[in-house]
């Protein structure tokens, strides 16, 4: 059997999550324990978020002609991939959040939402909160007003009671 027929499949299986994806975040793991590497694989998949290490030239060939193309010219040494599939800015945050505690894990490059970032530009995404904080934080904006309006009416009205 050639070596091309044993590739493909794991080439495919790449553009299976690439065609998903609505980001992808490469990063360096050298140096990672296993117990590091434990946790974060545990973290990422709670979030929705495939975390996997491939071959850079299958990567390569599975990025070609696709958004995330450009993440090609960081494929070098190491490189692990989290795909973000549901939440976009979830690999970069999660991956950010161990990065802290575990500082060998380094940001190489990533895509998101069709837009190519640099190391310093994917820390930057990771702070952006998920969109579940986000709506509830608009929600919240969007009541306030609102309750603080009933509060005072209610004020006026039980004040307007003692007098009476």
């Amino acid at each position: 059997m050639a070596k091309v027929e044993l590739k493909q499949p794991i080439v495919d299986e790449i553009k299976g999550y690439v065609k998903d994806a609505k980001a992808i975040v490469a990063v360096d793991y050298r140096g990672l324990t296993v117990e590091e590497d434990t946790k974060l694989r545990k973290q990422l998949r709670e979030a929705g978020v495939v975390y996997k290490v491939y071959k850079n030239t299958m990567l390569k060939r599975a990025f070609e002609g696709t958004e995330f193309e450009a993440l090609s010219k960081h494929l070098d040494g190491p490189t692990a991939v989290a795909f973000g599939l549901d939440d976009a800015t979830a690999p970069a945050r999660i991956l950010n959040d161990v990065s802290k505690t575990s500082p060998n894990l380094e940001f190489k490059a990533g895509v998101v939402e069709g837009t190519y970032y640099d190391a310093k530009g994917i820390q930057v995404i990771a702070t952006i909160p998920s969109r579940e904080v986000l709506i509830s934080k608009l929600l919240g904006s969007l009541q306030s007003p609102i309750t603080n309006f009933a509060r005072v009416i209610k004020q006026i009205a039980e004040k307007q009671g003692e007098v009476a």
